[in-house]
């Protein structure tokens, strides 16, 4: 198993806090998320029902109606590497580790390059993944360099793999505007930007063949009827959605200044995390979870990943913690 944020049980066993007494940075999930009304009772009761509504709410969204929903984007990212025979694939040296293991676990043979390097070699690679922004160095995209590669790729029956799972609240580096157009795969998750992860639901976007072959080897029911229906609803929440794609911003902008007065100044992020490299960074994670605050540690490019706090209270904690941090 993979090491992922937001092991808050974990953390509260080894450093003897109780559970609900840390502060989560861990995870970059919003922690303001859309307010979760109460569900009929239906949607427990019944099967999930395909015809509810959920699919048009996307298209509405997202502006694609190519679409298959999913129990968020994991199902997608361990599946879609075997609808291909071994191949090239390329991807950036540190991002969200669920990629590259499942693409190396189907026999692919793994690129993991810098930005620079990827650009160059989009001539010898079969498929490209990237997350838009990186997981967790923040890098971004330009639409219009994707859809070059994409071209390129796809003239020689090639893929280009978007994962866009934090870019709610810059949808203009989106690739959905060139959804349909051949070997583009766009992935979109519900956690992060709606603070939605527990319902584990999200879309992938591609051309009718690669969805319906996703869909047959998924199986009927793949998004929980409760899940459905709040996802639906936050996707139509057109008002909470503009008003949220504000405070994350403000609050982005926000954290990296308060990193960067206390000695942690972010190489990268985005509206719901930054990314500070530091070669003490293990003992930094250390010493906050100490005090209670659980950042995500990457070990092998040292680094650590603050998602935002929530409450005042929680911007208080931070500045404190490593106000004291720096006095050491």
């Amino acid at each position: 198993m993979l090491e992922h944020g937001g092991g808050l049980l974990r953390a509260a066993a080894e450093y003897g806090i109780p559970a609900g007494d840390w502060l989560d940075l861990s995870t970059g999930v919003n922690p303001n998320g859309w307010p979760v009304p109460p569900l009929s009772a239906d949607s427990w009761l019944r099967l999930p029902q395909n015809h509810d509504g959920l699919e048009a709410a996307a298209a509405e969204y997202y502006g694609s109606d190519k679409l298959l929903a999913v129990a968020g984007s994991q199902p997608a990212i361990q599946l879609l590497p075997r609808l291909r025979a071994p191949c090239r694939v390329g991807m950036l040296a540190l991002c969200y580790a669920e990629h590259p293991h499942h693409w190396q676990k189907r026999g692919h043979q793994l690129l993991r390059l810098s930005p620079e390097e990827l650009a160059a070699g989009i001539d010898q690679l079969d498929v490209v993944l990237l997350c838009n922004p990186n997981n967790p160095t923040g890098d971004r995209f330009d639409p219009a360099l994707l859809e070059n590669w994409r071209q390129r790729l796809a003239a020689r029956g090639g893929w280009l793999v978007v994962d866009e799972a934090f870019l709610d609240a810059a949808p203009e580096d989106s690739m959905l505007p060139h959804i349909g157009k051949p070997g583009l795969i766009v992935l979109r998750s519900i956690g992060k930007f709606f603070g939605l992860a527990g319902a584990r639901a999200g879309f992938v976007f591609g051309w009718p063949e690669l969805l319906n072959a996703l869909a047959e080897e998924l199986g009927p029911w793949t998004v929980a009827g409760p899940a459905r229906e709040v996802v639906k609803l936050a996707l139509q929440d057109t008002e909470w959605q503009q008003s949220m794609k504000s405070k994350l911003q403000r609050d982005s902008a926000r954290l990296q200044r308060c990193l960067e007065r206390h000695g942690l100044p972010p190489a990268g992020g985005c509206e719901l995390f930054q990314w500070s490299p530091h070669a003490n960074s293990l003992s930094t994670h250390r010493y906050l979870a100490g005090r209670g605050i659980l950042t995500r540690y990457f070990e092998s490019t040292p680094s650590l990943r603050f998602g935002l706090p929530k409450t005042d209270q929680d911007w208080v904690r931070l500045e404190q913690a490593l106000t004291d941090w720096r006095r050491l």
